[in-house]
Parts: structure tokens; C-alpha cells; sequence
């Protein structure tokens, strides 16, 4: 099947509010070359969701979001048919039940696939859906079509959508799928990197704070038997609070002697605080040795 390739040759670069790194820019530009879904994974927090929302404002198409939950079914990205409706409209004589076309309830797929420019849609955290969820969208990814067989109608894509499939790795996808996928996985960024985030988003922090504020972020994500590492998204937060209850660079505190300022942004679970605590007296009690 042919469809309209107008977005092919567009190229992402990234936004002045997304900071893409190099490997990150090319996996796009690739799923954009071959028509293919791009599959993201990466830590909770490390930016995935938003990459769609900025790629879509990038090459200038219109986003359409799809969250899936652990109750999600395929078809439902396709379409519903509200048979329940239908029923309860024919037991109070309702003319429109005669056109079944009113029960059926478009999904993000099928609005993407008739809209009258191309789309971006964001199929996001897919691994939260049971695991056969991947395979039954195999057909209608590879296709860009699905048959509708209350109405007996096949819906064919106007332009392909370009897909962006978010994971947390929480569960592994299956392998009839991956094939289908250009696949990245979003590092954590590394300091120069996170400055640059930072940079974009609180351009008017003071230089100390931040230095500071990356200091005991970086540490506090090295300290072996974290549950659960703060994020990306985590220490912005973070560094918004520091702000707003003006902390200065010497209140922020050290991961190993305490548990640092406002710390409820980083820290998630009784577990890590514990944690941490128990750090901080040992240190404590080897520096009066």
C-alpha cells in the first residue's frame, strides 16, 4: 500500500525545550526514513512521553495520545462498539439505532489514520497492557488499515502516522513485535547533559545552587540499595522547590551525612529513607572515630 510520504524527508533536531541528544536524533530521523514505529525505553522519568509532544511541535503535525493501562485491549485503539447504548436506544425507540455507524466510537488509530495531514501518535507505556496487546496491533501497524466489521468498512491510512511507543521495560515486548520497531533506549543523562535540561528549563538559576543541587542528585542515585533512583523529571521538580523556598547552595546537604533539603521530591518509599538515614549515622559515627 502506498501513502501520501510528504513528512519523509522533515528531520528532527530536537526544541528549545527538548534537548535531544545525538543517538536520541538519529533513531528518530531512522524511524521517520523507514516508516517504522520508534520504540522508546528508558527509566521512568527520562523524558520519553515528552519526546513525542516536542517531535509532534517540531515537524509540525498534530499529536494524538494514546495512555495505555493495564485494562487496555487493542482494539481499542481502533475502535468500540457501544452495544449497550444500542440496546437501551432500541427499548425506547430510538431512530438513530438503525444506523450502527452511531455505536461505533472512533480510537487514536483510527483518527489518525483519516486525518487529513499526517500525525504523531503516541502509543505510551505499552508494557502496562497484557502481553498479547503488541501482537494484536501487528496487522493494522504494518498495513496502516483495519476492517470495522459491524459496518463492514476498511479504514485505510491517509498518511502514516509517525508512531512513537513508549516502555518502562517494566515487562519484555514480544519478538513478532520488535521487528517491527526501531528501537532506542534513553540513557540516563549524564551531568553535562542534565545541566543542559536544566539550562532550558530554569535558565536563571544561580550557578552554586545548581552545582550543588548535582552534587548530591548524582550521589544520592549512586547509593547502592536505592529502591528507587529519583529522575529526570524528579530532580527538575527538585530544583523548582529549591527555588521557590529559596535553598541556598550549603542547605541543600549531602546524601551521605543526611538526607538532603526537601528531599520528599527525590526520595518515594519509607524504604530509601531509611536507607539514607542508616547512611548518614554510619558516616557519621566512622567521622568521631
Amino acid at each position: 500500500m502506498t501513502l501520501n510520504p510528504a513528512s519523509n524527508t522533515t528531520r528532527f533536531e530536537g526544541t528549545d525545550q527538548y534537548i535531544a541528544t545525538d543517538d536520541l536524533k538519529l533513531a528518530v530521523n531512522a524511524a521517520l526514513a523507514l516508516e517504522r514505529p520508534l520504540l522508546i525505553k528508558g527509566e521512568p522519568g527520562t523524558g520519553k512521553t515528552m519526546l513525542a509532544e516536542q517531535l509532534a511541535r517540531a515537524l509540525g503535525r498534530p499529536l494524538l495520545q494514546w495512555h495505555v493501562k493495564s485494562t487496555t485491549k487493542a482494539h481499542q485503539g481502533l475502535y468500540e462498539y457501544d452495544a449497550v447504548s444500542r440496546l437501551r436506544d432500541s427499548q425506547l425507540g430510538d431512530e438513530k439505532v438503525r444506523d450502527i455507524g452511531n455505536y461505533i466510537v472512533k480510537g487514536v488509530l483510527w483518527e489518525a489514520f483519516e486525518a487529513d495531514e499526517p500525525t504523531v501518535v503516541l502509543i505510551d507505556e505499552i508494557d502496562k497492557a497484557d502481553i498479547e496487546f503488541p501482537n494484536d496491533l501487528l496487522r493494522e501497524l504494518d498495513q496502516m488499515s483495519f476492517h470495522v466489521y459491524e459496518t463492514r468498512e476498511t479504514i485505510t491510512a491517509k498518511h502514516r502516522p509517525l508512531i512513537i511507543i513508549t516502555s518502562n521495560n517494566e515487562k519484555d515486548l514480544p519478538d513478532a513485535f520488535l521487528r517491527r520497531c526501531f528501537f532506542h533506549y534513553i540513557n540516563f543523562p549524564d551531568r553535562d547533559t542534565l545541566q543542559e535540561i536544566v539550562d532550558v528549563h530554569y535558565p536563571n538559576i544561580k550557578n552554586d545552587v545548581l552545582e550543588a543541587a548535582l552534587d548530591t542528585f548524582f550521589t544520592l542515585r549512586d547509593v547502592p540499595g536505592l529502591k528507587k533512583k529519583p529522575s529526570t523529571s524528579e530532580f527538575l521538580d527538585w530544583l523548582r522547590l529549591l527555588v521557590a523556598e529559596s535553598v541556598s547552595a550549603d542547605e541543600i546537604g549531602d546524601p551521605t551525612q543526611g538526607l538532603p533539603a526537601l528531599s520528599g521530591a527525590l526520595l518515594k518509599n519509607e524504604q530509601d529513607l531509611t536507607l539514607l538515614q542508616r547512611l548518614a549515622a554510619v558516616t557519621r559515627a566512622s567521622q568521631r572515630r
